[in-house]
């Protein structure tokens, strides 16, 4: 079934950062983002085809557009699309208990699958037949973007944006082009590093000439004195971000294949996690980034690897950058900020106020926003030189990790309700670790994909981030009763 055509097939240039993405795709790693949407029930194929034709393609022309080059640079050149080249459907084999792992290696599989440069870059994957681990049967809905087309922030928006707050609620109207109704993820879509988007908006031209100013100084010191405090501090981050030394060399570091492997974890309860934290002092994301490091460093220990107490990890973390109100700007405007996890320390509260120092060092700071003015770069230079530049950086981390809060009251497509989410944002150069955080409907789920060539088991890591959560629950109860 082919949508109409359109009266108007326009062309757009691709911005920079954008670019820098689609360059971006390696044999070792795909620029991908990935989602797995689980539902209580199967929705009906029809109203799901006309959900995706009036809230995803009508709104949005780069879901309706395929990427050219020529000699001008890089275009959006928008073409008919036919929905059965981009919906596929899928079921899978009954097994007991649970054909869990089956999903977990489709999504593998699809993860490390190039979408066809031929048509637009997305496609979804429709599975019936998926058998959890606590008996239920559901329908899994894979979706792949590739990241050219937006970030995570943005395409989260984008997609949960097609979804109602209840069961029966109307079909939708078309909506206008470029123009989106609100969805329940705006108000919780904020940016993290909000004062540095209301403190600084410098556009990536002037960060780019600023950093160059800055590289030619014969005399920084004096500069930096001569410069208020504002400047100052983004100078000294622009230092620390193109001079940071590489974290602890670990297992998880090395040259990925291009063989994934995929898991996530049962939902927590977010408001066990939120208690926890008040508790102890720290807030919900400290609490679930020192359990990630405590699962990684008990992943090693298990393997027989020596964890020194100084052994640290560094995850590039996606900070989002928009304005409150842009979430849903199709376009990458994100910036990475590198958190260095304290895995080889072993006590758990001596780890969460690690964390917790280091999360509050970096807030406020002006990382993301460098970060996001080198990938402007990037798109501008010639593909050899960005990868160079772009490796350079990889080899200073281990993972990529993304912790996205989600709406808290259940969400419904086609008339069935979502019931759990998951998502990975890609890996580039040689990281070959992702870690996903996500809440939703009062629970909060781990997720990781790694590649062959550096583990092979992430079930291994995702089933010790709930036992590294538990070790914080009883040290609360048990500084109550002191």
């Amino acid at each position: 079934m082919s949508a109409q055509p359109l009266p108007v097939m326009r062309r757009e240039r691709m911005s920079t950062v954008d670019t820098a993405w689609l360059r971006m795709d390696s044999e070792g790693n795909l620029m991908m983002i990935v989602s797995v949407l689980l539902f209580e029930t199967p929705m009906d194929p029809k109203r799901l085809r006309r959900t995706i034709e009036t809230s995803l393609l009508q709104p949005y022309r780069r879901f309706r557009s395929r990427v050219v080059q020529d000699m001008t640079g890089v275009w959006w050149q928008e073409q008919e699309v036919d929905l059965d080249e981009h919906i596929i459907p899928v079921r899978l084999e009954p097994m007991a208990p649970s054909n869990k792992p089956a999903l977990e290696g489709l999504v593998a599989t699809l993860s490390a699958t190039p979408l066809d440069r031929g048509r637009p870059l997305w496609q979804m994957h429709v599975v019936d037949g998926c058998v959890g681990e606590d008996g239920k049967t559901r329908q899994a809905v894979i979706v792949r973007i590739h990241h050219c087309i937006a970030d995570g922030i943005a395409l989260v928006g984008v997609l949960l944006s097609m979804f109602d707050k209840t069961a029966d609620a109307k079909e939708r109207e078309p909506l206008p082009a470029e123009r989106q109704e609100d969805n329940p993820w705006a108000e919780l879509l904020q940016p993290v590093t909000k004062a540095t988007v209301t403190t600084i908006n410098l556009s990536t031209t002037v960060m780019t000439k600023y950093l160059w100013m800055l590289a030619e100084s014969n005399n920084m010191v004096a500069r930096l004195a001569e410069m208020g405090s504002m400047t100052s501090r983004l100078t000294l981050d622009a230092i620390r971000l193109l001079t940071m030394a590489e974290d602890s060399k670990t297992r998880l570091k090395g040259r990925p294949a291009g063989t994934k492997h995929v898991a996530w974890s049962e939902p927590l309860p977010l408001d066990e996690v939120k208690a926890i934290g008040k508790a102890l002092g720290g807030s919900v994301n400290d609490v679930l980034m020192a359990s990630v490091a405590g699962a990684i460093g008990s992943y090693l220990l298990a393997k027989g690897d020596e964890v020194p107490r100084d052994t640290e990890l560094r995850a590039m973390v996606p900070v989002n950058l928009r304005k409150a109100g842009k979430e849903q700007k199709l376009g990458n405007s994100f910036g990475l900020v590198p958190l260095v996890l304290p895995i080889g320390i072993e006590d758990p509260l001596a780890r969460l106020a690690e964390v917790k120092r280091r999360m509050d060092e970096l807030k406020g700071g002006y990382q993301a926003l460098i970060a996001m003015a080198l990938l402007g770069v990037l798109g501008t230079t010639p593909k050899q030189m960005q990868s160079e530049i772009q490796n350079f950086f990889a080899k200073k981390a281990t993972a990529v990790m993304s912790n996205v809060p989600g709406p808290q009251a259940p969400l419904y497509l086609a008339g069935s309700k979502l019931d759990q989410i998951m998502f990975w944002v890609p890996q580039s150069g040689d990281i070959g670790v992702g870690v996903s955080i996500l809440s939703y409907n009062g629970g909060v789920q781990f997720g990781i994909v790694t590649d062959d060539a550096i583990a092979v088991e992430p079930h291994q890591i995702i089933k010790r981030f709930a036992p590294e959560f538990e070790k914080l629950v009883l040290l609360a109860l048990m500084s109550e009763w002191r």
